[in-house]
């Protein structure tokens, strides 16, 4: 049975593509002829990146009330294009390069690339991709460049454990971390070239006082002037790097104000902290409408399963492939974080965990809390109510669950016979 859909018009009545490089891009213009509408006219051009011929592009294209103009996302040559575009009113489509992949066997030439790029756009055949607003696009540059610094903070900190296991200093194996207020002093004294076991231990504080003994064990090592030196560079560095963030932090403070509202309604799902909810609303926004449902969410960020089905079959593992590699990082530390709290998130975490194991638990907690986002962005008076660690116990039948119990004892050949309790 035929059945009517929900499709707009085939052909955009005036589109114009981009192939973009470094120095130069490839426009190609496709606008209907006059007086007959079923011929086009076609137009190939080839501008410099320098805005000053970007801004005579973006005029020519007013100038023909171009409707849509799309390009390739290639590297990050793309965003000068797309928000000198964007400024003058035009409506830029970032579309990913895979969808518009040229037929094999053609010749490829910049221009056959922008012509073959139009045509595919003016048959509406392309998604975009999302490109969020300014204001969300320099949130999204601070807080990417933080977690940047704290990956290169990470690594400095590798290497200075690994110089001092090089001098056969143990610090790391007595404190389980070197670089708290005990064990930056102790760094200090070192490269202040004292080499006594007994006066490096007394340095300790706190907790660590008790272990004074292990601690001299720890500085009975090969320490000289040469380790000295690299690592009085490596700790300026890691003091150079925390200021850097704590600047950045600031930053982000500032930039994070006009959203102050949706990032303290994230901060309550367990898990998620000031600098987590930040992140995410970089890297999404906080305008649902550009995704429809949660589901268009996750399937964006690749928090679902991909389906691959042929001759009805089903093939693959269902992965969920690779997304935004920021807001998986924030979501897959957010996860282990709730795996650790007495919730509905935690519970959810470990029943996962123990049938089919941490890593898919936490994809799967990852996603329920990206569908948590979801209706707290959409909905600006929703606010987060933990469903409880006994959520999924409170909803299951008591007698499905005796059941399922006699049928497993029977499986390993015992005969049930219940008696209720006194």
């Amino acid at each position: 049975m035929l059945a009517e859909t929900q499709d707009e018009d085939q052909i955009i009545a005036r589109v114009a593509a981009i192939d973009i490089g470094k120095a130069e891009l490839v426009c190609c213009v496709r606008v209907p002829a006059e007086g007959d509408r079923r011929k086009r006219l076609q137009e190939v051009s080839t501008h410099s990146t320098m805005t000053r011929s970007l801004m005579e592009l973006a005029n020519h294209l007013v100038d023909l009330r171009i409707e849509r103009v799309v390009m390739e996302a290639t590297s990050d040559y793309w965003k000068p294009v797309f928000y000198l575009l964007e400024a003058h009113g035009l409506e830029p489509w970032l579309v990913n390069a895979r969808d518009v992949k040229h037929l094999p066997g053609r010749p490829k030439t910049d221009v056959l690339d922008s012509v073959w790029l139009c045509k595919v756009a003016e048959r509406q055949m392309l998604r975009p991709s999302f490109v969020p607003p300014a204001p969300i696009r320099r949130l999204r540059d601070l807080t990417r460049y933080r977690a940047d610094l704290v990956g290169t903070r990470t690594a400095e900190k590798n290497r200075v454990e690994k110089l001092l296991e090089d001098a056969c200093i143990k610090l790391s194996v007595v404190a389980s971390d070197i670089f708290g207020v005990s064990g930056r002093e102790m760094m200090a004294a070192l490269i202040a070239g004292e080499r006594n076991p007994s006066r490096l231990a007394q340095l300790a504080r706190t907790r660590m006082r008790g272990k004074i003994s292990e601690l001299e064990e720890a500085f009975t090592g090969q320490f000289d002037d040469h380790h000295a030196f690299l690592l009085a560079r490596m700790l300026a560095r890691i003091d150079g790097i925390d200021a850097d963030i704590a600047a950045v932090d600031e930053q982000i403070e500032g930039q994070l104000a006009p959203f102050a509202a949706a990032a303290e309604r994230l901060d309550e799902i367990p898990g998620i902290g000031p600098v987590a909810a930040a992140a995410i609303i970089a890297e999404i926004g906080v305008d649902m409408t550009r995704f429809p449902t949660a589901g268009h969410l996750c399937s964006w960020a690749k928090f679902s399963p991909g389906i691959n089905s042929s001759a009805g079959k089903t093939k693959g593992n269902g992965s969920t492939g690779h997304g935004n590699r920021y807001l998986a990082r924030v979501l897959g530390e957010a996860a282990v974080g709730a795996s650790k709290t007495h919730t509905f998130l935690g519970e959810r975490h470990q029943r996962i965990a123990r049938r089919r194991g941490k890593k898919r638990a936490i994809v799967a907690t990852g996603r329920s809390i990206l569908v948590i986002i979801w209706h707290l962005l959409q909905d600006p008076d929703a606010r987060f109510n933990d469903l409880g660690p006994d959520y999924f116990s409170r909803r299951t039948d008591p007698e499905s669950r005796k059941r399922g119990h006699i049928r497993q004892l029977e499986a390993l050949g015992y005969t049930v016979t219940l008696a209720p309790a006194a």
